[in-house]
């Protein structure tokens, strides 16, 4: 499916979005500036999708990125992008499994995934995957669309999201069924709270989120024990 709209996927995502998905992702690595100065950090940008989140993670100041996704189409337009902002010797990007990623434990200092959690067979499983390769004490940064915390404002984002997204999506996509998943998939993702007990589970500590346009996204944090 996610091949399939890799074409339109930037367009819709901006579109749709009125392009505050641009903002979210500057919030999201500006939860990482404590490591910024180190010229040694080494970062994965996971279900990477057409490259953005790990462009503003290295116009954000870290300075390697390995951008990784599962979507073939998806990683030609990364490539397309990243060496047309002449970053290709700071971006190495992978095609692999986020639930088997082919790097050994321990290999990054941060981990951050971008509306991609949502979208993996087992969230728990990626999150496990997430620990195992993230070092002692390294980051882990998720962007995940969430719950609205205004019951008011919560009935006319449903209204938008279950009818109004789906219809445009789909026309300008021209795919049946691929923004009308969206809706679906993520009122089927766990809430802030259970969200944040799932990485505690894993094996994170310190775990936070705040949510970002009254909850219809969230950035949850937390580090390796």
């Amino acid at each position: 499916m996610f091949s399939a709209i890799a074409y339109r996927y930037d367009l819709l995502n901006h579109l749709l979005s009125l392009n505050i998905d641009k903002l979210w992702r500057r919030k999201a690595v500006a939860l990482l500036a404590g490591i910024f100065s180190r010229r040694d950090v080494r970062c994965l940008d996971l279900c990477c999708g057409t490259g953005d989140l790990a462009l503003t993670m290295i116009r954000g100041g870290i300075n390697q990125v390995v951008a990784c996704d599962f979507s073939h189409p998806m990683l030609q337009l990364s490539h397309k992008k990243v060496s047309k902002a002449n970053m290709s010797d700071r971006i190495r990007i992978v095609e692999a499994d986020g639930l088997r990623l082919p790097f050994p434990s321990q290999f990054f200092d941060a981990v951050a995934i971008a509306f991609g959690l949502r979208n993996l067979e087992s969230a728990r499983d990626g999150l496990l995957e997430m620990y195992r390769v993230l070092k002692p004490g390294g980051q882990l940064v998720v962007l995940e669309f969430s719950k609205p915390t205004n019951a008011i404002f919560d009935k006319i984002f449903q209204f938008y999201f279950f009818r109004i997204l789906p219809q445009i999506g789909n026309v300008l996509s021209k795919h049946d069924h691929a923004y009308s998943y969206l809706p679906r998939s993520v009122s089927q993702f766990p809430d802030q709270k259970e969200l944040t007990r799932i990485m505690s589970r894993c094996g994170f500590e310190n775990v936070c989120y705040f949510n970002l346009s009254g909850g219809i996204a969230a950035i949850h944090w937390g580090a390796k024990r």
